[in-house]
């Protein structure tokens, strides 16, 4: 039995907010359950990867906070972030790319593979007079206009930014001109330059009582803003973060790599996804488990939202388990949790079924040790 146990045939795909830490402060479940988790050795018993919508830190850096918070060694690439899949976007990667959002934007922007972007500030610089809302940032004099500043080419959202007024009116500038925003053109162009967006929670769990604005607040108001103003819908070359099947697909990837190196033979056939968000966790690993089981019937199903560069292949996972937690955005019981608004994103239609997770537990180690139950391994 030792011996069939030693080779996990199952992972996890975990959430990190509302599900291990709750802003700064981790779940005491979580760390209980990461105590069980790992050998006598310190080593994962079983694949792991994070999945978290976040990106705004370093893979390496969310990879150290979260083994300082869990008390075990967590590498940079069981890390995935909102927008890690959009290393797979080459095809823009040497464009001139305007890049929305917060923290080291420039840095994880090139880590992702893109060479040559301009910041939100950087652009807000070259052309002072495009950013008027705020009263006291306004030029003092009318300057120059640029005419050296090269076209950008596409748009990349990592992110929701601080000043959403100042990053929605620079955007919408640089979609309107065609990527000359110190110009103007009489007819808007469309389809528009190239957008890219990562992150479409509308909402996420912190230490305040009542969930927070997320990304997906900040991509809906640009969605009815440019809709408002030329008539047409905004449009995304890719979307990813979670619901994405893109993010699962490749966070199933680093799962397989991840049980190569660690040496174990044997196929991961199943996922557990552990998370608190109905609209993005539940409905992407269903949406994912849906995925497999039309493939393995060699029905490849048509991807919902803006996919991405996607390869149909073969694939020895078999299935993807829901798994919805109750530390973070979900809370059941509250007055009127059965007939929810849609949170989701307007690129991914409402299906109810896909929001109803396989299971639901208190937290994090009632997961896990379902998962391993599931599976007839000890807990």
């Amino acid at each position: 039995m030792l011996g069939l146990q030693s080779l996990p045939t199952f992972g996890f795909l975990l959430d990190i907010d509302g599900v291990l830490v709750r802003g700064h402060r981790v779940i005491p479940a979580a760390l209980e359950a990461f105590h069980r988790l790992v050998n006598h050795q310190g080593q994962l018993r079983v694949p792991v990867v994070f999945v978290t919508n976040a990106g705004n830190i370093l893979q390496h850096r969310k990879a150290q906070e979260l083994s300082a918070l869990l008390g075990c060694k967590v590498e940079p690439d069981q890390v995935i972030l909102s927008h890690s899949p959009m290393k797979l976007f080459s095809q823009y990667h040497d464009k001139r790319m305007l890049v929305s959002g917060q923290g080291p934007v420039v840095e994880n922007a090139r880590v992702l593979g893109f060479r040559n972007v301009v910041t939100v500030d950087e652009l807000r610089t070259a052309f002072p007079v495009l950013d008027m809302v705020d009263l006291e940032r306004r030029p003092t004099a009318t300057p120059l206009l640029r005419s050296d500043f090269p076209a950008i080419e596409g748009v990349l959202l990592l992110g929701e930014p601080v000043r959403w007024e100042t990053s929605l009116q620079l955007i919408m500038d640089v979609l309107l001109s065609n990527g000359n925003p110190g110009t103007g053109l009489a007819t808007a162009p469309y389809p528009h330059l190239p957008v890219l967006a990562s992150n479409m929670d509308l909402l996420w769990m912190a230490e305040a009582k009542m969930p927070r604005f997320g990304h997906g607040t900040f991509l809906l108001c640009l969605e009815a803003i440019y809709r408002k103003l030329t008539g047409k819908e905004l449009r995304y070359e890719g979307l990813m973060g979670k619901p994405s099947l893109l993010t699962y697909q490749y966070a199933e990837e680093l799962i397989r790599q991840q049980a190569e190196r660690r040496g174990w033979t044997a196929p991961i056939q199943r996922l557990y996804a552990v998370g608190d968000n109905p609209m993005s966790d539940v409905y992407g690993a269903n949406l994912f488990h849906q995925y497999l089981q039309m493939a393995e019937r060699g029905v490849w199903a048509e991807q919902q939202g803006a996919g991405g560069p996607q390869e149909q292949r073969p694939s020895a996972t078999r299935s993807c388990t829901s798994i919805l937690v109750c530390t973070g955005v979900y809370h059941p019981g509250e007055p009127g949790s059965g007939e929810l608004p849609f949170h989701g994103h307007r690129d991914f239609s409402f299906r109810p079924g896909l929001l109803q997770a396989s299971h639901v537990v208190n937290d994090v180690h009632e997961a896990m040790r379902l998962a391993f139950h599931e599976e007839g391994w000890p807990w």
